[in-house]
């Protein structure tokens, strides 16, 4: 799970820093998405271990900061429709290509610990949204190349902001049945 957390930690500066140099919406979201979730990670893992009672208010902050995340993106999104933005195509594909392949690395690490425990399936959900959202940047970056048009950006950042409220959704769902079944 460290790994899982170091990972996510160093992408999210990656990304940060391409997403400004690229000037792209859907790479910011996604920076601030895996920061996001290394934060949760971090949280998860101090409650390897602890009471379930820790866990599930763990899991609990763990939604909510999803939900946060994708309220800022959605932000960000309204903001770059105003004001303007000129994406780079080549910027966004490059970094989802390498993003994809360590969201993936992650994944395959989270599933080898067959646990079933509530901050786990945060992680693994948190990793899944991360991968599909991946594929959405490069396909943006596709079209922002083909189209030269800053849309395709803008809709990605959108799907990333919607994965995310259904993401933080899921794990508040999960960390309240966890919290009623015993």
């Amino acid at each position: 799970m460290l790994a899982v957390l170091i990972l996510n930690a160093l992408l999210a500066v990656g990304l940060g820093f391409g997403g400004l140099a690229a000037d792209s919406s859907a790479l910011l979201a996604n920076a601030l998405d895996n920061a996001s979730d290394a934060a949760v990670y971090l949280i998860s893992f101090l409650a390897v271990g602890r009471a379930l009672v820790w866990k599930t208010r763990a899991a609990r902050v763990s939604g909510i900061m999803l939900l946060i995340l994708a309220a800022g993106v959605l932000i960000d999104v309204v903001r770059r429709a105003i004001m303007g933005a000129e994406p780079v195509g080549w910027t966004m594909m490059g970094l989802a290509l390498v993003a994809a392949a360590i969201n993936l690395a992650c994944l395959i690490l989270i599933r080898r610990q067959k646990s079933k425990d509530v901050n786990m399936k945060a992680a693994e959900t948190f990793s899944l949204n991360d991968f599909a959202s991946n594929g959405g940047i490069l396909l943006a970056g596709g079209l922002v190349m083909w189209l030269d048009q800053s849309w395709p950006d803008l809709l990605v950042g959108l799907i990333v902001a919607a994965i995310g409220l259904k993401g933080g959704v899921e794990i508040l769902r999960d960390a309240r049945e966890v919290e009623r079944a015993h």
